[in-house]
């Protein structure tokens, strides 16, 4: 019988809440074969980046869940009906952003892709929200909230800031399409601008993780800088109807201005201070879930420039496989790529961890590389081809790259994260066209809301 157990998020600081719990190790990672597959003919760049990202938006169609047609939290391919009934909030709104891909690649057919946007979109209005936030977790058939845990059972307000950078992509990808297109867009509009940003402050200049109708505040995990949530903070700051103030971003996340590092690994400046990372970076999920939609090109405030914070992150990850000081199997600028995923526990069973240079334990997440395209399109184009040419029958299932692989343990987890292959199809897309980037930076919300909190950005014309 496999069981399902919680990381509490306060263990540690540089974990994410917005990432899974992992489940029990009853059924560990799958033993690879110690002979050699045969390769295939070699995919040019364009044909390995139309197949990764097809492969990707499979889970959020073919692998979606068939009634809210939102995504499941995981997928084990060895128990395909195990813990099925759970929807995961932030990464259906990394899949929502999928299905715009795939629609604009041609990979989906639109009218279907609209009715099933509509079908999610309605789920998520008669869905659990707690003052206009969803929970983490909501099941199935209604989505009544499922608790993430004990204190976690009301509304998490960074996995929300993820499903409405996802609405404010959609309303403007089908605001001036057909009828459909247009309700759809509407919808979004009206959902997005449901959630009581203001109500997750407590009064005070900060924002706050969660709140639960049983527990109030007691969690009491203050929004502070650098993570994922840069984008929770925009999402406040933009809203219509319930913003916060600049205060709060710049006394919170940006802790009166502590938050500037002025370290740096390999050469490289770090820019921010990591949680938990002081001095490093952290896993590479911080440098993606804010940026489907933000776009750190040529966006500056006064505390970092963003393009050179997420490119100079995602170089140090290529240059400490590079330099590999742990002499971990096949790391390289081809094999790359540290965040939190599944992952090898040391007895050979699967378990859950952030990978960072500071957290290394020689399992490779391959959303890391895949994922950071736009950051470092040559050495991402390197490790999409270590996996499709060279890899394939090891690291490639059923909806695209596994979770997370070990060559030095030759271990390989056959499973699927909703919030790990959500990211992948997006940001290849924003490295391709720039497409969810143009989108929601020129919304006009989005626009004010980073006027409002101090950034600039040439590109955009602000």
């Amino acid at each position: 019988m496999k069981s399902s157990f919680y990381i509490p998020l306060l263990l540690s600081v540089f974990m994410s809440c917005s990432s899974s719990s992992p489940d029990g190790g009853n059924s560990g990672g799958t033993p690879l074969p110690t002979n050699p597959t045969t390769p295939t003919k070699p995919l040019t760049d364009a044909e390995a980046m139309d197949q990764v990202q097809k492969d990707a938006i499979k889970y959020f169609w073919d692998y979606a869940d068939p009634n809210s047609k939102l995504g499941r939290e995981r997928y084990l391919t060895e128990d395909p009906n195990f813990e099925s009934n759970i929807i995961t909030t932030g990464g259906s709104g990394f899949g929502l952003m999928s299905i715009v891909v795939g629609v604009e690649r041609g990979f989906l057919p639109r009218a279907e892709a609209v009715s099933r946007l509509a079908t999610a979109l309605n789920f998520l209005e008669k869905a659990d929200r707690f003052h206009g936030a969803w929970p983490h977790w909501m099941d199935n058939k209604a989505g009544k909230v499922i608790p993430f845990g004990t204190k976690d059972n009301g509304g998490d307000l960074v996995e929300t800031s993820f499903v409405c950078q996802a609405l404010i992509t959609i309303r403007e990808y089908f605001k001036n399409g057909s009828t459909a297109e247009k309700e759809l867009a509407a919808k979004a509009d009206v959902l997005w601008k449901g959630v009581e940003w203001d109500w997750y402050t407590q009064g005070q200049d900060a924002l706050y993780w969660h709140w639960s109708p049983n527990y109030g505040w007691e969690m009491n995990f203050k929004l502070e800088g650098y993570n994922e949530c840069l984008i929770t903070y925009v999402m406040a700051a933009s809203s219509p109807t319930h913003p916060i103030s600049a205060e709060a971003y710049h006394k919170a996340w940006a802790r009166s201005g502590a938050i500037v590092n002025a370290g740096s690994q390999y050469g490289i400046p770090v820019i921010l201070n990591y949680n938990g990372a002081t001095g490093n970076v952290g896993p590479m999920f911080w440098s993606h879930y804010s940026y489907l939609g933000l776009d750190p090109t040529n966006l500056k405030d006064k505390y970092a420039d963003y393009w050179a914070l997420t490119q100079n992150h995602a170089k140090i990850m290529v240059q400490y496989s590079v330099a590999n000081p742990k002499g971990f199997k096949d790391y390289s600028d081809k094999c790359w790529g540290l965040t939190a995923s599944y992952t090898r526990n040391p007895d050979g069973t699967t378990g859950y961890t952030a990978h960072q240079p500071n957290n290394d334990n020689g399992v490779i997440s391959p959303t890391a590389a895949l994922s950071s395209f736009p950051y470092t399109p040559i050495e991402s184009m390197k490790f999409l081809h270590y996996l499709y040419d060279d890899n394939k029958a090891k690291y490639v299932g059923i909806a695209g790259p596994y979770d997370a692989f070990s060559p030095q343990y030759n271990w390989v987890t056959a499973r699927y994260l909703a919030i790990d292959q959500g990211t992948i199809a997006p940001m290849i897309e924003n490295y391709r066209s720039g497409l969810l980037w143009k989108l929601f930076m020129n919304a006009s919300d989005t626009k004010q809301g980073l006027i409002k909190l101090g950034f600039s950005s040439t590109k955009y014309g602000f």
